[in-house]
């Protein structure tokens, strides 16, 4: 089939890989000049890091370089996403600065694409575009009068230069992860910088206690585990139920530890609730040095506040107080949006709230030709990627064996409702599956019949989940579809889809 996938971030790539080496002809668009979605040079913000250590964030068959650091910077992921390309020839595939404006029902599962260059026909396509891909960034009353007088308001993904900081006053909108990493890389030329943070979130050390790696607890099978899934097995059942204690202790014994560590309760810093109300939020790692910032006065950080209204050169906040401004950085969050969609196809896939309705992530149960693919954020966002990647090739290939429509509808409407109760609705539309990323795995693989051995997995209970464990089984999905080709019986050859066909601009 000739499949088109829009994006080539993590989820694009992995999936055109695969794709490939299962014979498909692949083209992947990307409005960026570069690989690597959230982490191009094009929305690259001073300080970003990966949240995940580079094991964990790899890919199962390409390892990062012995040479990165715990914690990879983002140039470092973008370079690494670029040899991945180049490895398994994914980036004969490309066509960087490319922008989709159009993607359009052609019939039979078809679809016809629609960029500057023209539009074209595709058997099938996959949306990669990441769940992170448009900034939410306010408006606030006042906004003109401080433009015009020389103040600037972007989105963090859109502050590309730490020197636009230096000498000003910076504020830096939100509390999560990139909020703060951006607060600490522009304090140190900023001539001041506060955060404005809405709600406070639990943060989790990289070393809890100053030792113990965070990937220890949380990015273990057990550590998923300490978190209610829908559907409990084996020991799950027991942290739930006789276990319940203790798994509310280790969980609150982790905040207790980040309270004394970051010094929480001499800044006011603490968060409302315990630890195990983190899924709630946002599950983040703190920022190296941040706290230590706000320690001797470098970074302020504004609790549970939110600005009213700008002037010039400067910010009001919700209990009145007013704070030079020259720059205002947010890090507010992301849309989740296919504007490339026709208005029709979104109305089948978006509930009435704008959640997805994705089975296990990939599938729109009413839209024929149509996958997904990381919409799945979360800790092990490329791994999920790539099991994603092989649940497409499988179900092209007609090698799954799923509920019927009804069903999945029906299993699409209770997952939304799951983690709506979980998460308090934070889970950006139903495309985070934190911190239920190997419950995922689990269950895509499930449908495809495959897994790693037993031993493996429970051996991932107590030693971090290790991607590179997952290697063998594209193999072993490729021989299998191949074999099943192989005793496929003999029919008349289709006339082959030409490698290009143009179509009109108004074609589907």
């Amino acid at each position: 089939m000739r499949i088109a996938i829009i994006g080539a971030g993590a989820a694009g790539l992995a999936t055109a890989k695969v794709l490939l080496q299962a014979g498909h002809h692949v083209t992947v668009f990307d409005k960026a000049p570069d690989v690597g979605g959230v982490w191009s040079r094009t929305r690259r913000y001073p300080g970003l890091t990966t949240q995940s250590p580079k094991t964990q964030y790899s890919l199962s068959d390409f390892p990062m370089p012995k040479s990165y650091p715990e914690w990879p910077t983002g140039e470092q992921i973008q370079s690494y996403l670029e040899a991945y390309a180049a490895e398994f020839a994914v980036d004969s595939t490309l066509r960087l600065n490319t922008e989709v404006t159009a993607a359009r029902v052609a019939g039979n599962g078809q679809w016809t694409v629609t960029t500057r260059d023209g539009t074209e026909l595709f058997d099938r396509l996959v949306v990669a575009n990441g769940v992170f891909c448009e900034p939410a960034v306010p408006q606030y009353p006042g906004l003109d009068k401080f433009t015009a007088a020389g103040g600037r308001l972007c989105a963090g993904t859109d502050f590309l230069d730490v020197e636009d900081a230096r000498d000003k006053y910076v504020l830096v909108v939100g509390y999560g992860k990139s909020a703060c990493d951006v607060a600490l890389a522009i304090s140190r030329v900023a001539a001041s910088t506060d955060v404005i943070a809405r709600q406070m979130l639990w943060k989790l050390p990289r070393k809890i206690g100053g030792v113990v790696n965070f990937k220890r607890l949380m990015l273990t099978r057990l550590g998923e585990a300490l978190f209610p899934y829908r559907r409990r097995r084996g020991f799950e059942k027991f942290l739930h139920g006789a276990g319940n204690r203790l798994r509310r202790g280790m969980l609150n014994s982790v905040g207790s530890v980040s309270v004394r560590q970051f010094g929480l309760r001499r800044h006011g810093l603490v968060p409302a609730g315990q630890m195990e109300d983190i899924v709630r939020g946002a599950i983040g790692l703190a920022t190296e040095g941040f706290f230590e910032a706000v320690a001797d006065g470098t970074v302020t950080v504004h609790r549970d506040r939110t600005i009213t209204r700008l002037s010039a050169g400067a910010a009001e906040l919700n209990d009145g107080t007013k704070l030079p401004a020259d720059l205002i950085v947010c890090a507010t969050g992301f849309r989740q949006d296919v504007p490339f969609l026709a208005e029709d196809v979104q109305q089948q896939l978006l509930d009435e709230r704008g959640n997805f309705l994705l089975y296990r992530q990939i599938l729109p149960a009413d839209i024929p030709g149509l996958y997904f693919n990381g919409y799945n954020s979360s800790f092990f966002s490329p791994l999920n990627a790539e099991m994603a990647a092989l649940w497409i090739a499988a179900h092209l290939a007609g090698a799954l064996d799923l509920p019927s429509v009804p069903e999945i509808r029906q299993a699409v409407t209770q997952q939304v409702a799951f983690m709506d109760a979980v998460t308090d609705g934070h889970h950006c539309h139903n495309t985070k599956i934190i911190p239920f990323s190997m419950h995922n795995v689990d269950e895509v693989l499930e449908d495809i019949g495959l897994n790693i051995k037993a031993r493996v997995r429970a051996s991932h209970w107590f030693n971090p989940v290790d991607p590179a464990a997952y290697r063998s089984l594209t193999p072993a999905l490729l021989e299998r579809l191949a074999s099943a080709q192989r005793l496929r019986p003999a029919v008349e050859p289709t006339p082959l889809v030409p490698e290009v066909e143009r179509l009109d601009a108004d074609a589907g």
